[in-house]
C-alpha cells in the first residue's frame, strides 16, 4: 500500500475510519534519524501490501496533531487500529521490529 500524508484535515478518512492497522510517522524534514528511517518504512509497506497502511505526518506542519498524540521527539512511530492507539514506539525502528510492532492489536 502506497504511504499516505496525513494532515489534521485529512486524518479522520485515512486513520480513524480505517478498516486495517495504521502505522503513523512522525517525521520532520530537519530530523536525521527520520531521514534514515523513511525508506525502512517505504520497503515496509511495499511489502505489507494491502494489510497495513503507513502514513507520515511531518510535525512541523501537523502541530495540532503530534500535540494531540504527545510526540516528544522524532522520528515516533504510533499504531492505531479501527481508530485505536494501540502503542507508540519512538526512534528508527528497522524491518523486523516494525513487523512485530505491527502485529499488535487493539
Amino acid at each position: 500500500m502506497e504511504i499516505v500524508t496525513v494532515t489534521n484535515d485529512n486524518f479522520e478518512q485515512e486513520v480513524l475510519a480505517c478498516e486495517v492497522p495504521v502505522i503513523l510517522d512522525f517525521w520532520a524534514d530537519w530530523c536525521g534519524p527520520c531521514k534514515m528511517q523513511a525508506p525502512i518504512l517505504d520497503a515496509f509497506a511495499e511489502e505489507m501490501g494491502d494489510t497495513i497502511k503507513v502514513g507520515k505526518v511531518n510535525v512541523d506542519e501537523e502541530a495540532a496533531l503530534a500535540l494531540k498524540y504527545q510526540i516528544m521527539s522524532v522520528p515516533t512511530l504510533i499504531l492505531m487500529d479501527k481508530g485505536v492507539f494501540v502503542k507508540r514506539v519512538s526512534g528508527v525502528q528497522q524491518a523486523e521490529e516494525l513487523k512485530a510492532f505491527a502485529a499488535q492489536r487493539a
